[in-house]
């Protein structure tokens, strides 16, 4: 299976050029919005960078990013206050959407959101495949996340999943991009309210997408 992965990332150019986005997708969840009691002092000769410890917190925004591996960008984000099945299976529509014409294989890990049943039964619908799915928990295609996970798989489909082996999440590119998230003025920021995070990740977002993006080796 890492080997599997390897070569779709290798091949990511030529299966776009037949229509196939490969995307790395992940959740990162808890991103703080809080405001510092005191404002931050920048640094200035002879004085180092200095961030009020104390901090009001607003709540967090949770993201949902896909990692376009051809063109390096992270594609359709969804920033919210939550994230449910159904916020979930929201992005993987839109996101689809944005192609109308192609087809998409997300590279993601195990997480039962990502074979849950609303999952399969959304992307039957993408597919208009109008075959009874079964009842959860009883028969069919819905019964257990084995038989789900199995139809996501199939590469038929416009929109297909590529599971990580358990323990690998080093395989997931998007999780390198966290990573830059993480390490950018996001660290050091303070936000009046959850919106204004949010604006604030889109910016990064932006600014990654227009100016610093390149292949992860």
């Amino acid at each position: 299976m890492v080997r599997d992965i390897c070569k779709l990332y290798h091949q990511a150019q030529e299966l776009n050029e037949q229509g196939v986005h490969i995307g790395s997708r992940d959740e990162k969840t808890g991103i703080q919005a809080k405001e510092h009691a005191h404002p931050t002092h920048q640094m200035e000769l002879g004085k180092p960078f200095a961030k009020e410890y104390e901090y009001e917190l607003y709540c967090t925004q949770a993201l949902i990013a896909n990692f376009e591996v051809t063109f390096v960008q992270i594609l359709n984000p969804t920033v919210g206050d939550t994230l449910t099945y159904d916020d979930f299976v929201n992005h993987i529509i839109t996101t689809v959407e944005t192609d109308h014409q192609g087809s998409f294989l997300f590279i993601c890990d195990q997480l039962n959101t990502h074979k849950a049943a609303t999952l399969a039964q959304a992307i039957a619908q993408l597919c208009g495949i109008d075959d009874d799915l079964g009842v959860k928990g009883k028969n069919g295609i819905l019964y257990n996340m084995d038989s789900r996970s199995a139809f996501l798989r199939d590469e038929n489909h416009r929109s297909s999943e590529v599971y990580t082996p358990k323990h690998c999440s080093w395989l997931n590119q998007v999780d390198i991009w966290f990573g830059i998230l993480s390490h950018s003025d996001l660290r050091r920021g303070s936000f009046k309210s959850t919106g204004e995070l949010k604006q604030r990740i889109l910016g990064v977002i932006d600014f990654f997408n227009l100016t610093k993006a390149k292949p992860f080796r």
